[in-house]
């Protein structure tokens, strides 16, 4: 379909979705159009004062529960404390950070992006599907399985931002590998927004006014910026898919099934990255 809009989202009605980071940005935007067509929707979020204000703003179904990405007991009281789920939404992240480290010690962006999601799509019984926001930044960084979490190598904020997006579609295709060979796991799906007016330049220090200027002049509305999200979580779609917008080097326009490099597609990491993951979340 082309042109698609949240206009085209079906009824919803009798399911429940999880969205992470639902209080702003594109995970407010997703929860709300996904409330609006019916879906009883989890907002889960680490200010639960910031989600229960926007969950005012919606139309529909919705609770807000608290959800600290960055701290994986707080990942498992928040799964412990939900039943089954029809997709969960993993939206929340961070973006080009300073080091810093979670609860736990890993690296902020690897385990805000994918360590947290990680344990929270093993816990969670997703009966559906799980869509995972990765970016077109997948394409500056690699897997370093033996310092995954930058203990030894210098550190690079947007190196390791990369390496965290590259991981969200690694874990997509390990994910959707392990549906399609019989595992009672959901479908997996990933989307990226493109260049939308979402917030996350709020950690590039003395760059954020030229960023901010930037998000001003050439970045689409964050409306626009949820469509490939709400795309991949509601649209009958290939296992695996990859969706983003339509436009120039997928920057702006309507959702459509995009590719991503070479590197997101290669079985031995993944299999190698979940096998990793898994023993660091205690799993």
């Amino acid at each position: 379909m082309s042109r698609w809009t949240a206009d085209h989202i079906p009824d919803q009605g009798g399911r429940t979705v999880v969205v992470t980071g639902a209080n702003s940005g594109i995970g407010a935007v997703t929860a709300a159009e996904l409330a609006t067509h019916g879906a009883h929707v989890v907002l889960a979020c680490r200010d639960t004062a910031k989600g229960a204000a926007a969950a005012e703003r919606m139309t529909g179904d919705v609770e807000v529960r608290a959800l600290d990405l960055t701290d994986l007991a707080s990942v498992r009281r928040f799964a412990a404390d939900l039943g089954p789920v029809d997709v969960l939404v993993n939206n929340a992240g961070v973006m080009a950070t300073p080091l810093r480290r979670t609860a736990q010690g890993f690296e902020l962006q690897i385990g805000t992006n994918h360590l947290g999601p990680f344990l929270l799509t093993a816990l969670l019984e997703v009966r559906d599907r799980v869509v995972t926001v990765s970016s077109v930044g997948h394409r500056l960084g690699w897997i370093d399985l033996e310092d995954l979490n930058w203990e030894r190598r210098r550190y690079g904020r947007w190196r390791a931002y990369g390496q965290s997006k590259l991981a969200n579609l690694l874990f997509t295709a390990e994910l959707q590998r392990r549906h399609d060979a019989g595992s009672a796991v959901p479908q997996a799906f990933a989307a990226h927004p493109g260049y939308a007016k979402t917030g996350l330049t709020r950690n590039l220090g003395i760059v954020r006014p030229l960023a901010v200027v930037a998000d001003n002049v050439f970045a689409q509305s964050v409306e626009h910026g949820a469509l490939p999200t709400l795309y991949a979580a509601t649209m009958d779609l290939p296992g695996g898919a990859y969706v983003g917008p339509d436009g120039p080097g997928e920057q702006r326009g309507h959702p459509t099934l995009v590719s991503s490099n070479a590197a997101s597609h290669d079985t031995e990491t993944a299999e190698a990255l979940w096998s990793l993951s898994a023993d660091l979340v205690g799993l």
